[in-house]
């Protein structure tokens, strides 16, 4: 029993109205490398081909990253990529449902085929060197890579973070379990660590 299928999804209009004519758009599906995807995308954003309508040398401006189904993960992480190589870039992400029809054909039997409707979601992810609208829903603005070190307090978010204070206690060396097991008692336990005193 041979069976083939064709997959077709409906269009739609692009979820960012208004965007200029030499945006870079990169449709993500589910069999898509991501070292090919970055590799074509990252050398447009980067000004790295000549030739193909990247004007004054310093690169595109903008990309729409899009997928649906099984490939909306694989859109995400190259959106993350491509922020993270970039950097300073703003994001917009528009997430919503799309049409598929997939047509099922056998070869045996006669022609006979069957059609399914399905709804997928679907994402698209705008980066952009220019500033976008911030009260826009989905907008992300740039990170700073000090963003990534500090809390908003300006405190180090490692040490808060930590649960226990940095330095060493006079039970570090051994668990509550562990001295409970050996018999340790507190004053035994501060005689036989060196840091207690």
């Amino acid at each position: 029993l041979e069976h083939n299928w064709r997959q077709r999804q409906s269009s739609s209009p692009s979820p960012f109205p208004g965007l200029a004519s030499g945006v870079l758009e990169m449709r993500v599906k589910e069999g898509s490398k991501i070292r090919n995807l970055m590799g074509f995308a990252m050398a447009r954003m980067q000004g790295d081909i000549s030739g193909v309508g990247v004007s004054g040398g310093g690169g595109l401006r903008q990309v729409v990253f899009s997928g649906s189904g099984r490939a909306v993960t694989k859109t995400i992480t190259c959106a993350e990529i491509m922020k993270r190589k970039v950097g300073s870039l703003h994001q917009l992400t528009k997430l919503r449902y799309k049409g598929v029809r997939e047509v099922w054909e056998s070869h045996e039997g006669g022609a006979s085929e069957m059609t399914v409707h399905r709804t997928v979601p679907s994402i698209s992810i705008l980066l952009s060197k220019d500033p976008l609208d911030p009260q826009e829903p989905g907008y992300q603005p740039p990170e700073t890579l000090s963003a990534l070190w500090e809390d908003k307090d300006g405190v180090d978010a490692l040490q808060t973070a930590s649960k226990r204070p940095l330095g060493l206690s006079t039970y570090s060396s051994f668990p509550d379990s562990k001295r409970v097991c050996l018999g340790l008692d507190e004053e035994t336990l501060a005689l036989s660590t060196p840091l207690a005193n």
